[in-house]
């Protein structure tokens, strides 16, 4: 089961004196955060009516209601929330929270190799990182060979894995 609200970063500070928030944002970049008109606290219960901007590596936002820096100041800590019905990915795209925990599953014979940690932004793709039942970590590129689907009903994320993938050379 998805989940409805998605976790896009954490009130880390004040900006100025009229309520304005830092942002460490989770999302590809502080710029996603913009489109958003609103944004959600406590797991999608609470809804804040939100501008934000892209200042260097984090974002500012203000949020209605919220004029002082005292104000601002008592929002520290909390993780904000986007809903997913307010996206649209494109097609292939996934959000990654959807991707950690999914079982990676051979699309060839069913064989379960472990589960999704985390997902590694490396520049050229992508590479999940898989443990496995006894702990220990694998990395599979999310290249086109490999990658087979992902079916989010059955929490499984298909592959082919290559020659070399699993193999325990230590």
């Amino acid at each position: 089961m998805l989940k409805q609200y998605l976790e896009v970063g954490k009130i880390v500070g004040t900006h100025g004196i009229r309520g304005e928030m830092r942002v460490e944002c989770w999302a590809n970049s502080p710029e996603f955060l913009k489109k958003f008109k609103k944004l959600y606290l406590d797991e999608g219960k609470t809804a804040l009516s939100v501008s934000c901007r892209p200042h260097k590596n984090i974002a500012l936002m203000t949020v209605k209601g919220v004029e002082t820096i005292e104000a601002a100041d008592r929002m520290r800590g909390k993780v904000l929330y986007i809903d997913r019905n307010d996206v649209k990915l494109s097609e292939g795209e996934h959000f990654v929270q959807d991707i950690i925990g999914l079982s990676v599953t051979d699309a060839d014979n069913g064989t379960v190799y472990g589960t999704v940690k985390d997902v590694l932004k490396t520049g050229s793709n992508d590479v999940y990182e898989m443990a496995d039942t006894s702990g220990k970590l694998f990395y599979i590129p999310v290249i086109p060979d490999i990658m087979a689907g992902f079916d989010f009903d059955k929490g499984a994320v298909y592959i082919h894995p290559m020659k070399g993938l699993f193999d325990d050379e230590d």
